[in-house]
């Protein structure tokens, strides 16, 4: 599984994106994860296997929307409402997570090579 992301760029604050990543099989659950400057990579968003359930970090719960093209073999995220503390390399991800470890970095096999999101004014 070879994964592409694509998307990223400078918005201002309140300002929308959304990510792609394309590679993504439809047998894969699937998550977004990012890095800010001087953090650890953080969980953000993830569909299971499925695909018809998703589930989100807290800090962007309301905002961000993720959502999977089957026929397209991508996996979006839709970023609304971006905040300065939003900015990160966001990176996507596959694997078969159990629920109790969806939102574990550790539970996905495959990734994309980051894709960078700078909010600022």
């Amino acid at each position: 599984v070879q994964l592409q992301a694509s998307g990223g760029g400078l918005v201002q604050p309140g300002g929308s994106l959304r990510l792609s990543c394309a590679g993504a099989g439809r047998t894969y659950g699937m998550a977004w994860f990012r890095q800010g400057p001087g953090k650890e990579r953080e969980f953000v968003a993830a569909l299971r296997q499925s695909g018809s359930n998703s589930y989100y970090a807290d800090s962007v719960k309301g905002r961000f929307i993720i959502s999977r093209d089957n026929a397209r073999n991508t996996v979006s995220l839709q970023m609304n409402s971006l905040k300065p503390e939003d900015t990160a390399v966001y990176y996507c991800a596959a694997g078969r997570p159990i629920l109790s470890t969806l939102t574990m970095a550790g539970a996905y096999a495959y990734w994309g090579q980051g894709t960078q999101v700078t909010v600022s004014s």
